[in-house]
C-alpha cells in the first residue's frame, strides 16, 4: 500500500467516527436498483459509457426493428400486406423520431422535421 492510500483511509475513519457521514441523504437505506442489472457484468461498464454518451438501447432496438420491417415490406407479395406493414412502419418511425426529438431536442433531418410539423399541425390542431 502506498502512503496516499493510508492517509485517505485514516481520514475516512476519522470522519466516520466524528459522525460526518450520518447526515448524508439516503444514509442507512439500500442502494437503488441498477438499471443495467440484466446486462452481463463484463459488459456493464461499456453500456454505462454508451448511456452517458447519449446512446439509447431502446433507440437501437427500434432502429433494428425498422430495418427488419423495411426488409419485410420489400418482400411483401400482396399490396394489402404491404400497406398494412407500411402503416405499422410509419407509426414506429414516428415514435422513434419523437423519442429522438425528446432526447436531443432535434430530429434526424431538417426536411423531415419540417414535414412532420406540417403533418402534426394538420392532424392534431384541427
Amino acid at each position: 500500500m502506498d502512503f496516499s492510500f493510508l492517509v485517505s483511509e485514516d481520514k475516512i475513519k476519522k470522519a466516520y467516527q466524528n459522525g460526518e457521514f450520518s447526515n448524508l441523504p439516503g444514509f442507512g437505506k439500500p442502494l437503488p436498483k441498477d438499471s443495467l442489472a440484466s446486462v452481463p457484468e463484463e459488459l456493464r461498464m461499456a453500456y454505462r459509457v454508451l448511456k452517458n454518451a447519449g446512446y439509447s438501447l431502446e433507440e437501437d432496438r427500434i432502429r433494428q426493428e425498422l430495418l427488419s420491417m423495411e426488409d419485410l415490406i420489400r418482400s411483401c407479395k400482396t399490396e394489402e400486406e404491404k400497406m398494412d406493414l407500411q402503416k405499422k412502419y410509419n407509426e414506429k418511425l414516428w415514435r422513434f423520431n419523437k423519442m429522438v426529438r425528446e432526447r436531443t431536442g432535434t430530429s434526424h433531418s431538417k426536411h423531415f422535421s419540417e414535414y412532420q410539423k406540417k403533418v402534426e399541425d394538420r392532424l392534431f390542431l384541427k
